[in-house]
């Protein structure tokens, strides 16, 4: 496997969840989406290797992405979560295509997902 999530689960709104993901390779364009029940999968933050991510309106000052290269991780911090973020969640990795599209189909490779539950 390239990429291999952790960290998921439930939590009340309001609480934060930490997600990480294990990066077998090098990549140009990491970032992670997240895919809700009868909806599309959707792009929530990328980055091109070395420089800073960029987030979805829906999400941005509440999560924040950065990566470890020492570690080969790549981590999602989600804070100040509501239901509507109720989703599973992806990392992806693809080529420098991928960050400027920010679209599902140019990710070529995708972890296996885990499961991120927010309660009212």
């Amino acid at each position: 496997a390239q990429l291999v999530e952790s960290g998921g689960g439930s939590v009340q709104a309001g609480g934060s969840l930490r997600l990480s993901c294990a990066v077998f390779g090098r990549f140009d364009c990491m970032g992670w989406f997240r895919q809700a029940p009868g909806s599309e999968r959707e792009w929530v933050t990328s980055f091109h290797d070395g420089e800073q991510p960029t987030y979805a309106d829906s999400v941005k000052g509440r999560f924040t992405s950065s990566q470890d290269n020492i570690k080969n991780a790549l981590y999602l911090q989600m804070n100040s979560l509501k239901p509507d973020d109720t989703a599973m969640y992806y990392c992806a990795a693809g080529g420098s295509v991928a960050c400027f599209s920010h679209r599902f189909i140019d990710f070529a490779y995708w972890g296996q997902g885990t499961q991120v539950t927010v309660s009212s």
